[in-house]
Parts: C-alpha cells; sequence; structure tokens
C-alpha cells in the first residue's frame, strides 16, 4: 500500500473541505447568518516618522462582524492595517518590540473602548531581528476599535506609539603595523 498517495489524498481532502467553509456564510443560532463588514478609513494610508523610523501605516479598514437580518453585532469592530517602516539613520540599528494604537476624537481627546476591550497593544513578530539602517519590515495590525468612533465626525486621528530599542550601528576598521619576518 502505497501511503503517500493515500497521505496525498487525504491532505488534499482537507484542503478542500477547508476552502469549501471558508467561502460559506458562517451560520448563527437558528440557522442565521454572520457577515463581515468592512468599513475604509479615509485616507486609506497615512505617513508615519517616528524619530529615525519612517513609513506608511496603509490599508487602514475597520471590520466587525454583523447579523444582517437584525443588524445585531457579533463581533466588535477592528481596526486592519499594515505597518512599514524604514531605519532612515544612518548610523542607529533598532530592535522594534511593539506598539499601541490610540484613537482621538475631534476635540483631541482619546476614545475609550467599550468595557474589557482596553488592549490596543500589538507586537512585532519579527522582534528578534535587528533593522538596520536602509532595513524595512512589514507588520501587520489588528486591533480593538471604539464602536463610538464609527459614528460620522467622531474619530480624527490615530495615534501610533512605537516601543523599540536602538542601538548604536557601529562599523570600525583597525590597522596593526606588520612587517615581513627575517628569513635569515
Amino acid at each position: 500500500m502505497n501511503y503517500r498517495r493515500i497521505a496525498l489524498v487525504v491532505w488534499l481532502g482537507l484542503l478542500a473541505v477547508g476552502l469549501a467553509a471558508c467561502t460559506q456564510k458562517e451560520q448563527g443560532p437558528a440557522g442565521s447568518t454572520i457577515e463581515e463588514k468592512q468599513i475604509s478609513l479615509a485616507p486609506r494610508a497615512v505617513s508615519v516618522k517616528l524619530s529615525f523610523l519612517s513609513g506608511e501605516l496603509k490599508d487602514l479598514t475597520i471590520v466587525e462582524r454583523v447579523r444582517p437580518e437584525t443588524n445585531v453585532v457579533v463581533t466588535p469592530p477592528e481596526l486592519h492595517a499594515t505597518l512599514n517602516l524604514t531605519n532612515s539613520s544612518n548610523d542607529r540599528t533598532v530592535r522594534l518590540v511593539g506598539g499601541r494604537i490610540e484613537y482621538v476624537d475631534a476635540q483631541g481627546k482619546p476614545i475609550p473602548l467599550a468595557e474589557g476591550r482596553q488592549d490596543t497593544n500589538f507586537t512585532f513578530l519579527a522582534y528578534q531581528e535587528r533593522l538596520d539602517p536602509g532595513m524595512a519590515i512589514s507588520q501587520g495590525i489588528q486591533v480593538p476599535f471604539p464602536a463610538v468612533g464609527l459614528k460620522e465626525k467622531t474619530l480624527r486621528d490615530i495615534r501610533l506609539e512605537l516601543s523599540y530599542v536602538p542601538m548604536p550601528y557601529v562599523e570600525e576598521a583597525a590597522s596593526v603595523r606588520v612587517s615581513v619576518a627575517d628569513q635569515s
């Protein structure tokens, strides 16, 4: 019996079932459907500059899951975005640790999240990687978003805070005096 062929058939079957499950609407209690609602922020991409890190926060989208028949929110809103950063320094290396998102209203005050949804922190997946001068990194962000921020003219700004460990980037050379030894 060819076990590789059986394993391949099982793997392909599981893949087909998984793909079919991804394309169907999710069923809630009593057969009600759940739909994912996506709301784009404007602009969809913004430039960011922090010390010697520069880049872009892009694909700014709010995602929530609702039951369309009743408009009941099943999963509270979340901010989904991609953070692209480049180390624009000539002489500093950095280890990116994490970040935090804060939402600011039209009066410049923070918009609080609903109770139990206080954590808008994220960590960098490539924490062990150094970001040397000229290097770039891309990080997906998915954090809670305040439902009140979905109302028109409530959200004014998104504040991005980053935690990183800066280090000097040093290239040195040493010259040592030598001569050819006496060969006699």
